[in-house]
């Protein structure tokens, strides 16, 4: 039984989800009947009742949720036409009819059907349609409509109520009468990308979308050089105060998502670098650990939690870096093309300062290289150093003989030659080509 103080909230959710209703009283008064009706009840059967009559409610129940779950696998919305789904993507200046446009997104697309089960049941008035998509769900409300962005919200708690699944909403609501139903969608779709920064569980009212500001979304030298030093000193303070500077105290005009993913692998590379000198990498719980972060940087919707799951790892990362063997156990190798990706630049760099860094003879440490790499010392920097002048042409308008400064060589002209060798064409070929 529903007492009186939960009744108006039963009678919302019997709005809301439309179940199939078979109700029983045992008393035979009109109240109950008026009640029933009010209900929209299948059924109102009065006690004592026969089992015939028991079936017969309960197949005719049967009937009309199937029928209902017909309609959920094949939904046919008679409230709007194909046109306006078509307007929607393509721009169509005959649609002269202004609407009010709202995106909903879950942030599991898995539940995109459950989310268009509960739209569709939901009792939004002034509603033109609701237009399912791949990982969001659109609505146009008409244009007489003045509480749309109220109705969303209502919606949104009910959902949270309901299922706990995280959610996001952008409303447009601007009356744009010489604005194509296509652009709006392509504006309000633009604005859901914005969810990579703020998260979920918020709606945004419709706000003038900037492009992407381009970011490098390499790591500078310099910058390579003070992740090697945070982590070979565990400063993880230092760690999370240069992450928080870069990624969490972004502000409009954003970065494209994208390039900020390629700037976070880039640290994860660095990372990637240490495991390596440390014997991490063959630890399967920290190969795994690995894998599991740079899913989560590459997949996860919401930037704040890739951030969290990174700082979490270096932790872990140390903690094992602490409890392992010695420095003198750990790989020469790895230590010293690391330190060559970090110093590059350095005119004067010798095989004889890479030998010192790690702790081996140079004659020995050169014997590894080849031996490991398969390269020689010199092979090796020289790689380096051509893979970031590739970079350097591409990304930036230096001269050849800045960039040759900028990455190892006093003289320009022997810069030019060797790249020439190994990439086959000039650095000015190259630089026109755009690679």
């Amino acid at each position: 039984m529903v007492n009186s103080d939960n009744w108006s909230r039963f009678r919302e959710l019997i709005q809301i989800y439309q179940p199939i209703l078979l109700l029983t009283s045992a008393e035979a008064i009109f109240e109950k009947a008026r009640m029933a009706i009010d209900l929209q009840a299948l059924e109102l059967m009065i006690k004592p009742f026969s089992a015939t009559k028991v079936k017969s409610a309960y197949q005719k129940a049967t009937k009309a949720l199937n029928k209902k779950l017909d309609f959920k696998k094949n939904p046919v919305a008679p409230f709007y036409n194909d046109s306006t789904y078509e307007s929607l993507f393509i721009s169509n200046s005959e649609l002269l009819e202004d609407y009010i446009i709202a995106a909903f997104k879950v942030e599991n697309s898995e539940k995109i059907g459950m989310l268009y089960s509960f739209l569709s049941d939901y009792p939004f008035k002034e509603l033109h349609g609701i237009f399912p998509l791949s990982e969001r769900i659109i609505l146009l409300f008409k244009e007489a409509c003045q509480n749309s962005k109220e109705q969303c919200q209502k919606a949104m708690r009910k959902w949270e109520e309901e299922f706990s699944e995280p959610l996001a909403i952008v409303v447009r609501n601007e009356n744009s009468p010489y604005v194509g139903l296509n652009e709006k969608f392509l504006e309000i779709d633009k604005m859901l990308e914005f969810t990579y920064y703020h998260g979920y569980w918020q709606i945004v009212e419709f706000e003038y979308t900037t492009d992407w500001i381009h970011i490098d979304p390499f790591l500078t030298p310099p910058e390579q050089r003070t992740w090697v030093d945070m982590l070979a000193n565990h400063d993880i303070e230092g760690i999370k105060k240069w992450i928080y500077d870069e990624f969490l105290r972004l502000r409009n005009p954003y970065p494209d998502p994208g390039l900020v993913r390629i700037r976070l692998t880039s640290i994860l590379a660095q990372i990637r670098r240490y495991m390596k000198t440390c014997d991490l990498d063959e630890q399967l719980s920290c190969e795994k650990e690995y894998r599991h972060i740079f899913h989560s940087i590459l997949y996860d919707s919401v930037l704040y939690r890739s951030v969290q799951n990174l700082i979490l790892f270096i932790q872990k990362i140390f903690l094992g870096a602490d409890s392992s063997k010695q420095m003198f156990k750990q790989d020469p190798i790895e230590r010293g093309i690391s330190y060559l990706e970090t110093h590059f630049s350095n005119h004067e760099l010798k095989l004889e300062d890479v030998a010192k860094y790690v702790d081996r003879n140079s004659s020995y440490f050169s014997h590894l290289l080849m031996l490991k790499t398969g390269r020689s010392f010199t092979e090796i920097l020289t790689g380096i150093r051509i893979k970031e002048a590739k970079r350097f042409l591409l990304e930036t308008s230096k001269s050849v003989k800045e960039i040759s400064h900028l990455i190892g060589y006093h003289n320009p002209n022997y810069f030019s030659r060797m790249f020439k060798e190994i990439v086959g064409v000039s650095p000015r070929e190259y630089r026109m080509n755009k690679g």
